[in-house]
């Protein structure tokens, strides 16, 4: 077991959820940078939940973050006979036994103890009745060694010590002939030479009941890293009510999927005080003594911050690319693209300083991709008084006796205008944004033409004009 293999094994019983993300991250990085093997597994046994749409789901996630696997995807509903022959095997070494104890009197016996501040397991009594062929529905019970201590040597939060008194003999197969996840589980690990399992710490508990089977099953024992939690801001477990879970949710949303994984891979681990990180030196740097043992918490306002950098600093025919599906999402097409001089990848300059998101930039760039344009009443009723409307005629003039429609040209016109006329600048400027784009935020006012055109500004700044006068 010298070669680095690590997996990936989520139950397709819903979304990829930002919590899977992160697991999924954290053993993809180990494995890339440790030359070692990635494998996607999905648990899928669980027949009355997991589905082939949520299966499609994990592995379109997992694609969009880049986290593309070695080996599988695994489905361990193609495995069920492998679980029961081991599970025979361990019935036949004398290491597991038939229960026929009913659903109904194993509560009923949880109950009692609960009552008597007992620790809540079964009680073993089908241990040594040696049941060979039940006659009634029996479930398969691992014989749990019920002396000594477990101890696990993990890797992120050290030596932790289970008594084996308190372990139950768990169940390996249902009386529906599956295996159960603790059982199936550790066949998979065991068969598969994975060599580090790398899960949320929720699964900790699950590890002293499954190392024993290891060993009775003769397969060598992996290591463990149990990575901390993912709370939202109220410190309890993420939720829906914290917002989105779903990974693809976050793609609808408008994030970059290397801005996410950023974002993720700073939920637990840490490389001095770097915040940003490319997929390669998020590789080169990463290891388990940086892993932080206490549990994340989970800030949808830093994945933002996060995002933003990604838009400002990816070059804008990058940006334009994958903008382009949200602009034809919203209802504007190629014709609408079109009137941009410059295309799309124009815009991204001038909108990135005040987009976080993709979103964002849709919401910013519509004044630049229709034809004609609506105004926030609130601020043209504010900013576009009659007393105004000769110095935007006589802007609108002068731009359009102008051969040269360059930013500086128009600038200089602009300066000139408020010289002569003894104006401020804010005076003339805002009505002009709001003429040219229905907002009183936006881009500066050159580069908004620029963007617009110069038929378009002309046709905006007379509209402008126009409505000046009626207020």
């Amino acid at each position: 077991m010298s070669k680095i293999r690590v997996r990936f094994a989520p139950s397709p019983t819903g979304f990829l959820h930002i919590g899977g993300v992160r697991t999924a991250l954290f053993n993809w990085l180990f494995a890339r940078h440790s030359g070692g093997t990635f494998i996607l597994r999905i648990e899928d046994t669980d027949k009355d939940r997991s589905t082939d749409e949520a299966i499609q789901v994990i592995m379109d996630g997992m694609k969009w973050t880049g986290l593309d696997w070695d080996e599988g995807p695994i489905r361990q509903t193609d495995r069920l006979e492998l679980y029961r022959e081991k599970a025979m095997d361990l019935f036949k070494q004398g290491l597991a036994y038939w229960c026929v104890c009913t659903p109904e009197e194993l509560e009923t016996r949880r109950k009692e103890a609960q009552a008597r501040g007992e620790s809540i397991k079964y009680d073993g009594r089908c241990r040594n009745r040696g049941i060979s062929e039940p006659t009634e529905p029996a479930a398969l019970r691992f014989s749990v060694p019920q002396e000594g201590q477990t101890v696990v040597q993990d890797l992120i939060k050290g030596e932790i010590v289970f008594e084996n008194t308190v372990l139950d003999d768990l169940i390996i197969l249902r009386s529906n002939g599956y295996a159960t996840y603790n059982f199936s589980v550790v066949v998979d690990d065991g068969l598969m030479n994975i060599s580090h399992v790398i899960r949320g710490d929720d699964h900790v508990n699950n590890t002293p009941r499954q190392i024993p089977l290891f060993e009775a099953l003769g397969l060598p024992v992996p290591q463990f890293a149990h990575l901390p939690m993912i709370l939202g801001a109220d410190k309890t477990r993420l939720s829906k009510r914290h917002g989105a879970t779903s990974v693809l949710a976050y793609k609808e949303m408008g994030y970059l999927p290397e801005a996410l994984v950023n974002y993720l891979v700073r939920l637990g681990w840490s490389h001095g005080d770097q915040e940003i990180f490319s997929i390669k030196e998020m590789v080169e740097h990463f290891d388990f003594k940086h892993v932080q043992s206490s549990a994340a918490v989970f800030n949808p306002e830093k994945l933002k911050w996060v995002n933003a950098q990604y838009l400002r600093n990816t070059e804008p025919q990058e940006v334009a690319e994958v903008l382009t599906p949200f602009l034809e999402a919203a209802g504007y097409d190629e014709a609408a693209q079109a009137r941009i001089p410059g295309g799309v990848e124009a815009l991204i300059p001038s909108l990135r300083e005040r987009s976080e998101t993709l979103l964002d930039f849709v919401e910013g760039a519509v004044p630049y991709l229709v034809e004609a344009m609506e105004m926030d009443e609130a601020a043209a009723t504010k900013h576009l008084k009659a007393a105004i409307a000769p110095s935007l005629q006589e802007f609108a003039d002068l731009v359009e006796a102008e051969p040269d429609f360059s930013k500086e040209t128009l600038e200089g016109l602009f300066h000139g205008l408020i010289e002569r006329k003894e104006l401020k600048m804010g005076k003339v400027a805002q009505p002009l944004r709001v003429a040219l784009t229905g907002r009183t935020v936006s881009p500066g006012i050159y580069e908004v033409m620029a963007l617009l055109g110069k038929d378009r500004t002309l046709q905006r700044i007379r509209a402008g004009v126009e409505r000046a006068l009626k207020n």
